[in-house]
């Protein structure tokens, strides 16, 4: 048994390399995951697959498993190469949001998603562009630290690209157009650029989108739903009107987390699942919170909190700038998305749409937050071998 377990640990330094905490991280998200897709697809189940409810659960589980290979091969590739493909993706990113604002599948009455002709595959293409940028900034701050106070040398070519990238996201999807935007401003201000040049992008950035909402309203309406101005409009209103009739998804979360108390009704004994729209990705939390309770919501924070944690211990130890910026960029992206998804559904916040990372059903949000997960090891990879390097040395 002894000699089972030694085995074991030997394979798994071996193959899983990185910081050790975050591959736990990762397997108790997923586990929270598996568990909660299952409870929260059964109406879904009967309604599309003739109450085959092991359909979406054996698909969700093929899709973790995807994700969880994605993270050990992405972890595998040195982190400098992915400062070269950075800049390929970004100029990649940028034509497919233009694509997907003209000719976008519209989805749950959004146009987010883009599909791929011929296979029929659709995807997001703001989460292609999130992960492009950030790693974009990190190579261009990164580049640029000897000049780092110089607004025509590093600022400008920093805000321009984030600019052009929330820009484009705006029209279909503001909320991730602006956690991509305050992601932007973390990583610019670890980055060391001058403080008053951030606060002249936030300027910016809150003047183009006034200008943004006021042209809109000035459209025919038949244009503006477009630009979904409408949708963010009811979403506040039901908001701050705290109205059941307007406001049903938050109130049936709401029902789901008071009748979840300290423990839970225990897996499987969800009842909102049968009421709650999307309970499967957009509000995950609240089913979690109604069948593990206080104690299963607690846990699920402290999982995103100690991710953040660790990367804030990667950027410590690491001696690449790129590294440090890549790592920090992309976990507080994670983090702030899965606080924004929460806080949506404990109604702390506005009906968004964000889904949970890694917990939530979906096969684009899985991939995207994977290969995050897998450079954000990468760094830690990178470190854990320096060290290895350097231990003869101290002997």
């Amino acid at each position: 048994m002894e000699q089972t377990d030694v085995n074991i640990r030997k394979i798994t330094r071996k193959y899983f390399k990185g910081d050790r905490v975050i591959w736990g991280v990762i397997l108790a998200l997923s586990l929270f995951s598996l568990l909660a897709v299952y409870s929260s697809t059964g109406t879904l189940a009967y309604k599309y697959q003739s109450g085959n409810t092991l359909y979406y659960f054996i698909k969700h589980f093929s899709f973790l498993l995807f994700g969880i290979a994605v993270v050990f091969f992405a972890h595998l590739v040195p982190h400098r190469y992915y400062s070269r493909l950075a800049q390929l993706l970004y100029y990649v990113s940028i034509p497919l949001l233009v694509l997907t604002l003209i000719m976008g599948t519209n989805l749950n009455e959004a146009s987010r998603w883009l599909t791929l002709p011929g296979v029929g595959i659709s995807f997001q293409t703001s989460d292609l562009a999130k992960l492009a940028l950030i790693m974009y900034l990190a190579r261009l701050l990164s580049q640029k630290q000897d000049q780092i106070k110089d607004f025509k040398e590093a600022f400008r070519p920093l805000m321009i690209p984030i600019i052009i990238t929330c820009g484009l996201i705006l029209p279909a999807n503001f909320s991730t157009a602006a956690i991509l935007f305050v992601t932007s401003l973390t990583i610019l201000f670890f980055g060391r650029i001058n403080i008053k040049y951030l606060l002249s992008l936030i300027g910016i950035g809150g003047i183009a989108f006034a200008f943004f909402v006021l042209i809109v309203f000035s459209l025919p309406e038949e244009l503006q739903d477009s630009f979904r101005v409408g949708t963010w409009k009811s979403r506040i209103e039901s908001f701050v009107n705290s109205s059941d009739e307007d406001n049903y998804q938050a109130e049936q979360a709401k029902i789901a987390i008071a009748t979840g108390g300290i423990t839970g009704k225990l897996p499987g004994n969800s009842t909102q699942r049968n009421f709650l729209p999307h309970p499967y990705s957009d509000f995950i939390f609240a089913i979690i919170v109604e069948e593990y309770g206080l104690l299963g919501a607690v846990v699920v924070v402290l999982l995103y909190l100690i991710l953040l944690y660790r990367a804030g211990v990667i950027v410590k130890k690491t001696n690449s700038q790129f590294g440090a910026f890549v790592a920090i960029g992309l976990t507080f992206s994670l983090v702030f998305q899965a606080m924004i998804n929460m806080a949506v559904a404990v109604n702390l916040f506005p009906v968004t749409g964000q889904t949970l990372p890694f917990i939530s059903m979906g096969g684009t949000s899985i991939l995207f937050t994977s290969t995050a997960l897998g450079i954000i090891l990468s760094v830690s990879r990178a470190e854990e071998n320096t060290e290895e390097n350097e231990e003869p040395a101290k002997e």
